[in-house]
């Protein structure tokens, strides 16, 4: 039958009404542990004297809300055509630790809160940029763009996202050990012995384990070695079981936008090898048809819309690609099942009330993971590409972005009309690798020639099936 060809099932219907919805809980969890990790990560950077973070905006309801509403926006952009879901990006997390950190001009003296929404108010504007980069490819076809954004730019950059992070992630481990080698540890073997929907998992995996340490060490009166207790519940006690995500409508800084637009390029070039990786797992090339300008057309909306409303840039999701490979079963509706239900959990407090109590040290243990895996993923976007790195053009490209975004630790701060902006180290190694690019003559890139070295672009928690 059409629906269903060697074991594939296009058509989830068939399934009937029980099956579809345990099949989109699957999705929902498989995209859950890396999404809901995303703002906490970014709370544990806007910390103020006091030692408190913020207390709206990037919520762990709001980031639900604007995955499961992004994914569904998303579909309507593709025509409900492609098996996608939007979670939590990590490649925004230097942007927002850079942001947390400006103590020039008006950030000087501002709450952490406001720092949040000028951070997302980045969001709103590396968002828009997909839209620009959406136009271009309708025009002019994707090749003649992808010229201009070839890996020898695009690896450096993520790697130097990756490892701008490195000290978060030790300060945030340093503060019980123990636990965060536990989270580490379980994320490693899940991922590399784990089986079936467990491989998809690892990091939730991770989380979860650990935190059922932590409750066993907090039962029998283990602190951490600050003397500080390892678990708070006082705020689970106080949260409603209903209640609307506490959003955070976005604020606009010219400083703030330099600092978070520039990692769309990462972005944009991570969602062009999404769309290759989902389309090789489903058998429809999805680049042509709806077509990369619908598919970066719903993602640029989603993650401003994200921005807007105080949550963390969108991405399409590797781990619910590897769940696509693992299930079988390629309906885009129990995607839009997965979003739905992940909208739902957004309006339950409770649930995060309880995930913020999650320890720094848990937090730390899997950032180890996390930022040396974006980091590890920029190099593998340089291998599987290719990139020959005896060529001279190709070294002296590499080596600026890497002296400029691990360099320039204060960014350059220059004055336009009594305003105060700042190009961070990224924003400068971008713009550096591009316009190197375009000036040394012999480009050896052409995008589609590769199709696995396109496929490997994710900045996410994905360690799944999904560049297998």
């Amino acid at each position: 039958m059409t629906n269903q060809t060697n074991d594939v099932i296009r058509d989830a219907k068939q399934l009937g009404i029980p099956k579809m919805l345990i099949l989109g809980l699957q999705h929902m969890f498989a995209m859950f542990g890396a999404t809901i990790l995303v703002p906490i990560l970014v709370n544990s950077y806007f910390v103020d004297a006091c030692g408190e973070g913020p207390t709206r905006g990037l919520t762990v309801a709001v980031t639900l809300f604007c995955a499961g509403f992004g994914t569904l926006l998303f579909h309507v952009c593709s025509k409900f055509q492609v098996p996608a879901f939007l979670g939590s990006s990590f490649a925004f997390l230097g942007g927002f630790s850079t942001v947390a950190n400006l103590n020039t001009g008006m950030y000087a003296t501002m709450s952490v809160n406001d720092k949040a929404a000028y951070a997302c108010g980045g969001v709103v504007v590396a968002g828009l940029m997909y839209l620009i980069l959406a136009l271009i490819i309708r025009l002019v076809g994707v090749k003649r763009v992808m010229r201009f954004l070839p890996p020898v730019v695009t690896g450096p950059v993520i790697i130097c996202i990756g490892l701008s992070l490195a000290g978060s992630a030790i300060n945030n481990a340093s503060t019980n050990w123990f636990l965060a080698v536990v989270a580490l540890a379980v994320i490693i073997i899940f991922n590399i012995w784990g089986k079936g929907m467990f491989k998809i998992i690892p990091i939730l995996m991770g989380v979860v384990i650990s935190y059922v340490v932590a409750l066993i060490m907090n039962a029998m009166g283990i602190t951490n070695p600050d003397g500080s207790a390892i678990l708070n519940f006082s705020s689970v006690a106080s949260a409603n079981w209903v209640g609307l995500p506490p959003m955070q409508f976005a604020k606009f800084d010219v400083t703030a936008i330099l600092v978070m637009a520039p990692i769309a390029i990462a972005t944009m070039m991570e969602h062009v090898g999404d769309m290759s990786a989902i389309s090789a797992t489903v058998g429809k090339n999805f680049l042509a048809e709806p077509g990369l300008h619908r598919t970066l057309l719903g993602d640029g909306l989603a993650t401003a819309l994200a921005g807007f409303l105080g949550g963390p840039a969108n991405t399409t999701y590797g781990e619910n690609t590897g769940v696509l490979e693992l299930s079988r079963v390629h309906d885009p509706l129990v995607i839009r099942i997965a979003a739905c239900f992940a909208i739902i959990v957004s309006f339950i407090p409770k649930v995060s009330a309880i995930i913020s109590t999650m320890p720094s040290s848990i937090i730390g243990g899997v950032s180890f993971m996390l930022y040396g895996m974006i980091s590890a993923i920029g190099v593998r976007n340089v291998v599987e590409n290719k990139v020959d790195l005896t060529k001279s053009r190709n070294l002296i490209i590499a080596g600026v972005i890497f002296v400029c975004g691990l360099g320039f630790s204060n960014g350059i701060t220059f004055t336009i009309a009594d305003t105060p902006i700042t190009l961070t180290a990224l924003a400068i190694a971008a713009i550096a690798g591009i316009l190197l690019n375009i000036i040394l003559p012999g480009n050896d890139y052409e995008f589609g020639v590769n199709e696995s070295g396109d496929e490997n672009r994710g900045i996410h928690a994905s360690t799944g099936k999904k560049n297998a």
